[in-house]
């Protein structure tokens, strides 16, 4: 509610003819940014990516435009920083079949209303260790993302990303990011991801990611009463843990806690034991007819947004299924 009264009121800072630009812009963008996601053929979805970009760019130029929310985007995803420092555009553009890359845009919040604007660049398909990569806006791994967790260490600021990847035809990813800035610049990564209380212990990493069959939708949030990173535990359902498209979620939980500036990973959030036969497999969208079933396809749908969670102290037996990516981002 602050920040949403801190938004409201910066707004009154565009001035009335400014404000109908940006409406202007915002009429035009609308049309790109839905095509951009749902455009039939690659060419249009190029297209309507470059022009949307361009459009955008215009827009944020506008005197004050950080005030302006940009609501009616609805294929894209907008983030802002608790501290309402910055704000994060994301979203993703289906190049083909196997190929999913992200765009984006971090908008600092300047002081005397210009543009501050570092575009974010997916590098995350010619990038070798992606977990352990740190770079810049320039080498970005890319994901929208739907949840924002700000966090402080030694009076600096850090600001964890939660996001969602379609990766490829048969698997998709979340991430965990955790962005930083140093003399007003933005970096992604670093050595936030501690294993050190793990029965076996593993390497520090950059980021943490979550890459799991096609259809297997786990979750991945923040817990408010717990002050936790909360997912579900992913292994294999062939027994082939090479093999990421085939991770499932087998009913437990994990997650990470801050403590001194790094993210430390807990093992075992819960006691719950799945009962054989109840594992979890995916919730049908069509009956034995090819009827559409709505409850399913409601819990499907849902299951892309990021629940201010108390679901995570009561883990479902049977986690519900990820639809495919939305239409509609949420923030």
């Amino acid at each position: 509610m602050f920040l949403l009264y801190q938004v409201i009121a910066a707004a009154q800072n565009i001035l009335p003819a400014d404000e109908k630009i940006l409406k202007e812009k915002e009429d035009s963008l609308k049309t790109h940014a839905l095509k951009l996601v749902q455009g039939t053929s690659a060419n249009i979805r190029f297209e309507s990516d470059s022009i949307f970009t361009k459009i955008f760019v215009r827009a944020l130029k506008t005197p004050n435009s950080f005030s302006y929310p940009f609501d009616s985007l609805e294929t894209i995803s907008k983030i802002y920083a608790t501290d309402n420092s910055f704000r994060i555009f994301t979203w993703q553009m289906v190049v083909n079949e196997n190929l999913v890359r992200q765009h984006g845009a971090i908008q600092m919040n300047t002081k005397d209303g210009s543009l501050k604007l570092f575009p974010l660049v997916d590098k995350s398909d010619v990038t070798v260790k992606i977990t352990d990569t740190i770079a810049d806006n320039k080498g970005w791994i890319g994901a929208v993302y739907y949840k924002l967790i700000e966090t402080e260490n030694n009076n600096q600021h850090y600001y964890t990303l939660l996001g969602y990847d379609e990766n490829n035809i048969r698997s998709n990813r979340k991430i965990i990011e955790v962005l930083s800035f140093t003399d007003g610049f933005p970096t992604f990564g670093g050595r936030y991801f501690s294993f050190e209380q793990d029965t076996v212990k593993k390497p520090i990493t950059s980021r943490y990611i979550m890459e799991y069959k096609k259809d297997a939708g786990p979750r991945l949030t923040f817990d408010n009463d717990l002050q936790m990173i909360v997912f579900e535990h992913l292994e294999s359902e062939t027994g082939e843990p090479k093999k990421k498209w085939t991770y499932i979620p087998d009913g437990d939980y994990e997650g990470f806690k801050w403590m001194n500036g790094k993210w430390v990973h807990q093992e075992k959030l819960f006691n719950q034991v799945t009962a054989e036969g109840k594992e979890p497999v995916p919730s049908p969208i069509k009956d034995s007819e090819g009827n559409t079933i709505e409850e399913n396809l409601k819990d499907n749908i849902s299951n892309q947004k990021d629940p201010e969670d108390t679901t995570a102290k009561k883990p479902p037996v049977k986690p519900k299924t990820a639809a495919k990516p939305k239409k509609k981002v949420n923030q």
